[in-house]
């Protein structure tokens, strides 16, 4: 693959500044509106959902913290087991919640909100994860790949809430949405488990301001 010229890179690394801003704020809105939704129609599936939303935007503020360290090589074990944490107390909330709506057979409301939130996720997150993911394959960046991997990854966590949502609303089975806050657990389990190894890419918020420590430094 040819290397992008320098002009063409700093074209890149603005792109994927911005798309990761985009992300960013978008998980904000998502996670305030998905949990206070979620919170009124007591739905453990979209109080999970938004739970999730929030982690991801303090992952990579996280990662961008450890990067403006004088040694960031330093800080990634801690950054990690930070990270780590914060989704393992998620899967314990969601599982809980979820599993004592089951046994109580908690029917949870009917939420326009969470069925138009989780429906414009699906559309939106796709285009955001590719738009980074053709960003960093051209600028030969993992890292930014891996984090557009991890918004697509979103886009499913969306589509399982919203099938929970739509199936308790339209089809009256009011555990598919304690079935999708399990889905919610499972994944933040799978992720806990990749920080706590060390197997988690950095972000690339913290790939670009590694980029900009270096240059400041040579």
């Amino acid at each position: 693959m040819t290397t992008p010229s320098a002009a063409r890179r700093t074209t890149l690394h603005r792109r994927i500044r911005l798309i990761v801003t985009l992300t960013i704020g978008y998980n904000l809105i998502e996670a305030a509106v998905a949990i206070t939704a979620g919170s009124l129609a007591s739905s453990s599936a979209l109080i999970g959902f938004g739970l999730d939303s929030t982690i991801e935007v303090l992952s990579a503020a996280a990662v961008a913290w450890q990067f403006t360290r004088r040694d960031p090589e330093r800080w990634e074990k801690p950054t990690l087991r930070v990270i780590a944490v914060a989704f393992f107390a998620l899967a314990l909330y969601v599982t809980a919640t979820s599993v004592l709506a089951l046994i109580t057979a908690e029917r949870p409301e009917h939420s326009t909100v969470g069925i138009v939130l989780t429906a414009v996720s699906v559309l939106i997150m796709p285009f955001l994860s590719f738009a980074e993911r053709r960003a960093g394959r051209e600028l030969g960046s993992a890292t930014a790949v891996a984090d557009s991997m991890q918004t697509l990854i979103c886009t499913y966590l969306s589509a399982a809430v919203l099938v929970g949502l739509l199936a308790n609303s339209l089809l009256g089975w009011w555990w598919a949405d304690a079935v999708a806050g399990l889905v919610i657990a499972g994944f933040a389990v799978r992720e806990g488990l990749e920080a706590w190894k060390g197997d988690a890419c950095a972000t690339s918020v913290g790939m670009i301001l590694e980029d900009e420590h270096d240059t400041a430094h040579s």
